[in-house]
């Protein structure tokens, strides 16, 4: 099937094929054609242009298209691609909202978390739930990220601490893949917290991650990545590296926590290990920056979070002026960022991480394509690309998404070429 997107307003976020992340002033710049048209055929941008130069432009003055052709107007809207959100634990049961009072009475997120509460909390509540209650309680999720805009997602596991509850998130997470629309990308974290059987026993803890899930996670190819909550209170530096060593055995990619309540080692690990991305860095210094420079590492920035939990936001200006990368992902979990709208964490680059609208939008789609291995298949305007996209109704400037960021602007959702809301 062949779609034709006429009476683009703007069309945003063109980029060559070559390209898989922006760093440095890279991001200072969005591409855009006023007054455009996009074809796709097939679930994959064909085409693309301004509409004057075109006979596929519009209804109208197409005379070449044939006749399996589906025309869309976009009435003067933004074009896009669709959000890519490369950090969430959308793969969760029941909710935290007794642990949001917690908070409001001031209790921080390492205070709960030493109660038993957080992410305990939630093993418990997912110990009890069936494997179909959990996949029906996740669509739930998956399908509002969607209609927000969101084309991709890579969803954690790390509420299970058991063998068989980790591979129930695992399974739940393939079977997401397996049904809905949205690119979905798995990532196993067994070592997001030390399990309550093992209380007081975490080195024991490890090695049941490295000897136990990780082989039983390989075999049944569960996993695209593997990841590490390395920070203060939860695994050591060492701990980390025990774990990314036995996972480089299958091959599985790294990927890091780090740094979200100190500086933890976390970076310089994950850059060590080639991690695709390190994710959170609201606690960083300039031997973080310096670590990452020249590395394969996308350093990944989880606004929401801050803004939930009160804790600073991430450097992120500093990190683009010192030339690096940078992405934005919401980081969307029942305890600290209950919330998957990209187009807030876009706002909150802006508002609270003085981020220009153009650096901001490239770190919620070309760089958080990258960070979840995805860019050559999504994350802008690009021939041979999905034609996962976002129309909008007409807005004045691309500044409007995040300035307006509660507007109902969404006209749109395509994935996959397929209209979904």
């Amino acid at each position: 099937m062949k779609t034709i997107i006429y009476n683009i307003g703007t069309l945003a976020g063109i980029l060559p094929a070559d390209v898989r992340r922006l760093e440095g002033s890279q991001m200072n710049h969005v591409e855009c054609i006023e007054n455009a048209y996009l074809v796709t055929e097939d679930g994959i941008i064909t085409e693309y242009g301004p509409a004057a130069i075109s006979p596929l432009a519009s209804p109208g003055r197409n005379n070449s298209a044939g006749t399996d052709v589906q025309f869309i107007d976009a009435q003067g809207g933004f074009v896009m691609p669709a959000f890519c959100d490369s950090h969430t634990h959308i793969v969760y049961a029941g909710c935290r909202d007794g642990e949001f009072r917690d908070k409001i009475a001031g209790l921080s997120y390492e205070e709960i978390a030493a109660r038993g509460g957080g992410i305990l909390n939630s093993a418990d509540l997912l110990h009890a739930t069936s494997e179909d209650d959990l996949y029906e309680q996740s669509m739930v999720r998956v399908r509002e990220i969607m209609a927000m805009g969101t084309g991709a997602v890579e969803i954690k596991s790390g509420y299970g601490l058991t063998v068989e509850d980790e591979l129930k998130m695992l399974r739940v997470i393939r079977r997401i893949k397996e049904t809905a629309p949205i690119t979905v990308k798995a990532n196993f974290l067994g070592a997001h917290a030390v399990g309550r059987a093992y209380k007081g026993r975490q080195s024991e803890y490890v090695d049941l991650v490295c000897n136990e899930m990780l082989p039983r996670v390989a075999e049944e190819g569960l996993a695209d990545f593997v990841d590490v909550f390395c920070d203060a209170g939860f695994f050591t530096v060492e701990d980390t590296e025990k774990i990314l060593s036995k996972a480089a055995e299958y091959g599985i990619t790294p990927k890091i926590h780090a740094n979200e309540l100190e500086v933890s080692g976390g970076v310089q690990v994950g850059v060590k290990y080639n991690a695709l991305s390190v994710d959170h860095l609201e606690m960083t210094t300039d031997a973080e920056i310096e670590a990452l420079r020249g590395s394969v590492t996308m350093p990944t920035m989880l606004p929401g979070c801050s803004f939930f939990l009160g804790i600073p936001f991430g450097r992120a200006k500093d990190y683009i002026e010192a030339g690096l990368p940078v992405a934005l992902a919401s980081d969307y979990n029942p305890g600290s960022s209950p919330s998957g709208n990209m187009r807030f964490v876009m706002a909150l680059g802006c508002i609270r991480m003085r981020l220009t609208p153009e650096q901001s939008f490239n770190a919620c789609t070309i760089n958080t394509a990258y960070a979840m291995g995805v860019s050559d298949q999504l994350g802008s305007i690009t021939v041979g690309k999905k034609a996962n996209l976002i129309i909008t109704k007409p807005l004045p400037s691309l500044a409007f998404i995040p300035y307006s960021h509660q507007t109902p602007i969404i006209e749109k959702v395509i994935l996959n070429g397929t209209a979904i809301a």
